[in-house]
């Protein structure tokens, strides 16, 4: 049977998406930013940088660094804070048909059931992808997500609050990612994403001093995408929640690997900066792969990884 219009939806436990493709947290803005590029609609979801109770003007710079394989970044989460957000950017989101997830993170516990809460009845978000991963702030972001007795709590705390589903993002930087899997879906977390930034740095030889300011940064790019693999992989095999995947995906065979392992989407992050249009292009090669192989629906691949019988 040929295959004409093969089906690329997927569940994420209450999230459908019309396509497996979404853009990661902090690469994308708040969207509009890439709206005029390419129809925003096309993707299965966006996720928008991280939010915070009040503004936060992030790190000093320099905060960007290219490395052989990918970016070290200290951004350091600078948003405009939630009643600007709310304001300023929801009634633009509620235009498109796209899902919309909010990237949320605190310094405090209180802090996530705050953005939690002030997002609450609002329709043109989908979800929320609670961040307690990233490697750039000082306290909050992987601070709860290097304790699994704290990551349950921000995901049970932020249960108690929202009314969408909870995404839990988790940090690479752990002894053992299965053991935070774990903790959060223990939580009631509906859906988990990783991997978010390993910590890295680099040093300029001249000044012998580090190239961000913020000493150390996250670690982006095809240069993670083995470790998100891995990780990818094993939180599959521990969780029985659904899992995306995130870390280094550049084009459709990227993304097929990560299907392939187990994931049931992927979000696109450092890709955007070289070509704003690479999730586009993964679902337009999608599609095409799976006409060109006879795969009716993209879930067929999914969980597809053909181990040794030793493994």
């Amino acid at each position: 049977m040929s295959i004409t219009k093969p089906d690329l939806s997927v569940t994420l436990g209450p999230l459908k998406l019309q396509n497996p493709l979404m853009t990661s947290s902090g690469t994308f803005g708040y969207g509009q930013e890439y709206s005029e590029l390419f129809d925003l609609n096309s993707l299965g979801g966006i996720v928008v940088k991280g939010l915070s109770v009040n503004p936060k003007t992030g790190n000093p710079p320099p905060r960007i660094v290219e490395t052989a394989c990918g970016m070290l970044n200290a951004i350091g989460l600078a948003n405009m804070g939630l009643k600007a957000f709310v304001e300023k950017i929801v009634p633009w989101l509620a235009e498109l048909t796209t899902r919309v997830v909010v990237n949320i993170y605190g310094h405090t516990i209180d802090d996530y059931r705050a953005v939690a809460e002030g997002l609450k009845g609002i329709d043109a978000v989908s979800a929320l992808e609670v961040n307690i991963s990233c490697p750039n702030v000082e306290c909050g972001g992987m601070v709860f997500g290097t304790d699994p007795k704290v990551a349950a709590q921000v995901t049970e705390q932020v249960l108690k609050i929202a009314d969408k589903p909870v995404i839990v993002k988790l940090s690479p930087n752990v002894t053992d990612i299965r053991v935070m899997a774990r903790a959060v879906e223990g939580a009631g977390a509906h859906v988990i994403s990783l991997i978010n930034a390993p910590t890295g740095m680099a040093v300029d030889i001249k000044t012998r001093r580090p190239k961000l300011a913020n000493v150390s940064g996250g670690l982006t790019g095809p240069a993670i995408r083995p470790i998100a693999l891995h990780m990818v992989h094993q939180v599959v095999r521990t969780v029985k929640i659904p899992v995306i995947g995130i870390g280094g995906i550049m084009n459709y065979q990227d993304a097929l690997e990560f299907f392939i392992v187990g994931a049931r989407a992927v979000q696109v992050g450092t890709a955007n900066f070289i070509n704003p249009r690479t999730a586009l292009n993964i679902v337009e090669d999608l599609e095409r792969y799976c006409i060109e192989n006879g795969i009716a629906a993209i879930t067929d691949i999914i969980g597809t990884l053909d181990l040794p019988p030793w493994k």
